[in-house]
């Protein structure tokens, strides 16, 4: 299975993915990845910063499953492959690489392109930014302010 330019493309968009690894009990383990590119044509790595039972569970099975997603498109891949290798880290301050091969790729997508296929790109981005503008239930406001950038408001401050 090869990276497509669509793939790579969505990987360049993708703010996290998230490692899915299963432990020899069979208890499941999702941790999200801020540090992930391809590379080659067929191979995708991710730096081990803080997860050791993600570690932990590929050293006794090397079968990962990998998801990202455009946020505000809410589409994109899931991709299922084998941990070759791990590649250490020694001068950086990560623990390690972990470079997944490919063996099957499948898009996600949205529920909402499922139930209404005319949905287009465009409008779910909108419906998106609407939707989140203040999903942040602390003591800070989220909001999406325009193309550029986030603004960040205390509670108080909005209305």
């Amino acid at each position: 299975m090869e990276l497509t330019q669509e793939i790579k493309k969505s990987i360049d968009n993708s703010v996290l993915c998230w490692l899915a690894t299963v432990s020899p009990d069979n208890v499941p383990n999702v941790s999200p990845k801020e540090v992930f590119n391809y590379y080659g044509t067929d191979k995708i790595i991710i730096a081990n910063i803080a997860s050791p039972q993600s570690v932990k569970n590929i050293n006794q099975c090397e079968n990962v499953c990998l998801s990202f997603i455009d946020i505000w498109v809410q589409k994109e891949f899931q991709v299922k492959g084998k941990v070759l290798s791990k590649m250490t880290a020694e001068n950086y301050p990560i623990d390690s690489i972990t470079e997944i091969t490919l063996k099957k790729v499948k898009p996600i997508i949205a529920p909402k392109y499922i139930l209404y296929p005319e949905t287009r790109e465009q409008e779910q981005i909108e419906s998106a930014k609407n939707t989140y503008r203040f999903i942040l239930k602390t003591n800070l406001k989220i909001f999406w302010k325009d193309e550029a950038h986030l603004t960040i408001l205390k509670t108080d401050d909005i209305k």
